[in-house]
């Protein structure tokens, strides 16, 4: 079964307006990154046992928290990011989720020991909360290519991973080479599409992404997160440091987020899948 999730502030800052997107499009599940513009990371517990009620009284759970975590340069103070790390861990414990999405780190790609000791204590200190880190490829990190995404693969026990295709087509890599090298090693998908040629954000199997062809591949259970990037929303400016480029335009949050949702259920129609209670089964 194939089981949609969202980053659901791509719908609406507030709440409220994320829950109404998600149960509109007939989503139980968000990736948490931010609410009314306040990253997760700075959530106190309070804040997120509030959160946390609100959208479980709306059927919604937290698949994964999406943290910055890692989304910082190499030359950090470690010891004192480390209670971030915790501060995160427990957040997840609040949520009821096992996985955290996280990063490994700007400035780094000279540093590979410096990256490797330090993502090898976050995964270690994660473990300690009962609580699994999931590396997002992303550009201007250490693992941003295929070549060091594979490095961290084989190097940093315990951490898992996420694909997300237009972030390999970002740095040059093609779709054809990081499915067939990631697809099975990757713990769940971020769904975003690209054109390579001109850098557009798209939805879903408009770009070069092969979408289809990462569902195709599926077997078994496996979750997919949009995180489509149609329009800018509140808190962007904090996850990204470039402009985004959009080749649609949408009226408002809501009408791109709907639209991404759309795209990726008609992939998924395509690829032989129908839904079925929180989810898809194939046929």
């Amino acid at each position: 079964m194939i089981t949609l999730s969202a980053f659901s502030d791509e719908a609406a800052s507030d709440l409220s307006g994320q829950i109404t997107a998600l149960k509109r499009n007939r989503i139980s599940y968000t990736e948490l990154r931010s609410v009314a513009g306040k990253n997760v990371k700075d959530f106190t517990l309070t804040q997120a046992k509030e959160i946390r009620l609100q959208l479980a009284d709306n059927g919604i759970d937290v698949w994964s928290i999406g943290s910055p975590l890692g989304k910082v340069d190499i030359g950090v103070d470690f010891s004192k990011y480390l209670d971030e790390v915790k501060h995160v861990c427990e957040l997840a414990n609040v949520f009821h989720t096992d996985k955290i999405r996280m990063f490994s780190f700007f400035n780094a790609y000279d540093k590979r020991g410096l990256v490797m000791e330090y993502l090898s204590k976050m995964v270690e200190t994660a473990k300690a909360f009962g609580v699994l880190l999931c590396h997002e490829n992303e550009k201007e990190i250490y693992g941003d290519t295929a070549e060091r995404v594979q490095d961290l693969m084989q190097n940093v026990q315990g951490l898992r991973f996420v694909y997300d295709p237009a972030n390999y087509i970002q740095v040059g890599e093609k779709a054809e080479k990081t499915l067939g090298v990631f697809h099975e090693k990757t713990e769940y998908f971020h769904i975003k599409d690209v054109i390579a040629k001109t850098g557009e954000l798209v939805p879903a199997g408009y770009g070069d992404g092969d979408i289809l062809g990462l569902i195709q591949k599926i077997k078994g259970d496996k979750v997919l997160t949009l995180e489509p990037h149609l329009a800018v929303f509140e808190g962007y400016a904090a996850i990204d440091n470039t402009q985004m480029k959009n080749k649609f335009t949408f009226a408002n949050n809501n009408q791109a987020f709907d639209f991404a949702v759309n795209a990726v259920k008609g992939l998924l129609k395509q690829a032989g899948y129908q839904e079925k209670g929180r989810g898809y089964e194939k046929q």
